[in-house]
């Protein structure tokens, strides 16, 4: 299972791999944006970065059940090194959230992404 995501500009392509990735796990349509949660993550090159960034949100999921369901991201380096991001959304309730997928890992097998273009593909572990 993946997560294929386009966007104009970087920010908005991390922002829309975050979502996707979230997505997989739950209906976004049932999910609002109220409470607020910051992370930061770091990568050597742009491939561990994204890997980084999408540990980090799952990470958020799988230990505080709190599910995103808007991202504000702000890249640093050129070219990026570390995310700061900024995940609006609401613990998990089951009365309320219909789960999917469990995503277990965020994996480097045929992970590409291209900012230039505005297109990544990163698959994940279920």
């Amino acid at each position: 299972m993946g997560i294929w995501a386009t966007a104009p500009r970087p920010e908005q392509l991390f922002e829309a791999l975050g979502l996707g990735l979230v997505a997989l796990s739950v209906d976004l349509r049932g999910v609002r944006a109220l409470e607020e949660r910051s992370f930061r993550a770091g990568g050597s090159d742009l491939s561990r970065l994204v890997v980084a960034f999408l540990g980090a949100l799952l990470s958020l999921e799988q230990e505080e059940a709190f599910l995103p369901r808007e991202l504000e991201i702000r890249l640093r380096g050129r070219p990026p090194s570390s995310v700061e991001a900024k995940a609006r959304g609401e613990t998990f309730d089951p009365a309320r959230h219909r789960g999917k997928k469990e995503v277990k890992a965020i994996t480097f097998h045929r992970l590409r992404i291209d900012l230039v273009r505005g297109t990544a593909r990163v698959i994940v572990d279920i």
